[in-house]
């Protein structure tokens, strides 16, 4: 008697649970019809109620999941995703089409503004040449006073400055791959940091920290020396009340690393994520063309950027640089 009694019991406390099991192993083969009867005491009922909470939430998730697989072409238009293995599978290849889909929108925007760059700096460059010859034969002649000599000399300097700018913006639309060569990668990042030490010094209490190591790379010495240059003075801009900039030089397997991390005023994710791209500034009078340059550039020397922010923290820039082939540990 007891017995029987026991076995009801356990029969009466065990059946939602037989149930839900059930329903687990059909929701496994994709059949989100699974509903749960509402039975049994307070906690049980809440705990169906869950249940069916999730059924709904994973139906909802497979339904929009097939549907945006289905726009993106990763399955065909017929096709029902069911299993879990099928959703995972799914996910990776949408994530996989997304990031290649804005690798593209890059590549295009960047081939866009690359042949654009190189239409005005010819342009310019023309009536540059011109100017500069003149110039030149007035700062030969030998009846001009010192003073006169002087100012066309500084004049012609900014000249050269000029069309060395516009030769970089040619840069966007005619890479320069065949100027890489082995680069003795500490003794660029040392050079770099004593001629932005004295811009920094414009700034008040900018301090500069440095750990680097012996690193040779291979790449254009000009093109990294004027990214280094640019990502350092943004990292001076962005300390208004003054900071610490801690410039690290290290290789990894297969690349040399410049890191330059500032205190300054730092980015959200989504300021991080439009870094590089045409037009688009922190700087109230910036255009968004310096660091676009730099990306470029860094590109064609077969390198990368990534970049790490918290707003009110600081920034980190770290550059990545093949290793010269003699070098590298692969």
């Amino acid at each position: 008697m007891i017995f029987l009694y026991l076995r009801r019991w356990l029969n009466k406390v065990l059946r939602p649970i037989n149930q839900m099991m059930i329903s687990l192993n059909e929701l496994s083969f994709g059949n989100f019809e699974v509903k749960m009867e509402l039975s049994g005491n307070k906690e049980l009922q809440s705990l169906m109620r869950n249940f069916n909470e999730v059924v709904d939430n994973l139906a909802s998730l497979f339904y929009r999941l097939t549907n945006t697989a289905k726009e993106l072409g990763t399955i065909s238009k017929d096709f029902q995703l069911t299993t879990m293995e099928e959703a995972l599978k799914q996910m990776d290849n949408i994530v996989e089409s997304m990031k290649m889909n804005r690798e593209l929108q890059k590549a295009e925007k960047m081939n866009a503004v690359g042949q654009l760059a190189a239409s005005v700096a010819h342009e310019i460059r023309n009536p540059m040449t011109v100017v500069k010859g003149f110039l030149q034969i007035f700062h030969a002649k030998e009846h001009m006073s010192e003073e006169e000599r002087t100012y066309i000399k500084l004049m012609i300097e900014e000249m050269n400055r000029a069309e060395t700018i516009i030769n970089d913006y040619l840069s966007l639309a005619k890479p320069d791959v065949e100027q890489s060569k082995k680069i003795d990668g500490a003794d660029l990042a040392n050079k770099v940091i004593d001629l932005m030490h004295s811009y920094a010094m414009l700034s008040k209490g900018i301090h500069f920290k440095k750990n680097i190591q012996q690193v040779y790379i291979e790449a254009n010495n000009n093109e990294l020396k004027q990214v280094l240059i640019n990502i350092l003075k943004n990292a001076i801009e962005a300390m208004k009340n003054g900071g610490t900039i801690t410039i690290n030089l290290y290789s990894t397997m297969n690349d040399g690393v410049f890191e330059i991390e500032d205190t300054g005023i730092g980015m959200t994710d989504e300021e991080v994520n439009r870094l590089g791209t045409a037009f688009y500034s922190l700087k109230e009078k910036g255009t968004g063309m310096g660091l676009m340059v730099c990306y470029q550039m860094v590109e064609q020397m077969k390198g990368r950027i990534e970049v790490q922010s918290e707003k009110g923290r600081g920034t980190i820039f770290k550059i990545y640089i093949p290793l010269s082939k003699k070098d590298s540990h692969s």
